[in-house]
């Protein structure tokens, strides 16, 4: 019925608004990432989740209620924003600093 598609780097997520044979409304959210293998071939792995329209309010509030607490953890320092790529480094460490030895497993 109708579909909407949000890129977020390598993912992409699908929210497809359906309909039962009965008239009921229902949403599916599809992750979709691309894969690319050694010899070079591309394939999609996709994760899916089906929500009934009795669990639309409950759902909507508990990821409202999800990303307000993390905003509200970001807003500590203690935890990346989404602004960020990869591990923070504290002033004056290296990217050698985070790399994992074999001799530390």
């Amino acid at each position: 019925m109708h579909t909407i598609s949000v890129k977020a780097g390598k993912r992409t997520y699908f929210f497809d608004i359906r309909a039962t044979r009965a008239k009921d409304l229902y949403l599916t959210v599809t992750e979709s990432k691309r894969q690319t293998n050694a010899s070079g071939e591309v394939s999609y792995s996709k994760h899916k989740l089906f929500l009934y329209k009795e669990d639309f309010e409950k759902f909507a509030d508990g990821l409202r209620d999800s990303l307000e607490k993390i905003a509200e953890l970001q807003g500590t320092g203690d935890f990346q924003s989404g602004e960020h790529n990869g591990p923070r480094r504290s002033e004056g460490q290296s990217a050698q600093d985070d790399e994992v030895r074999f001799e530390d497993l």
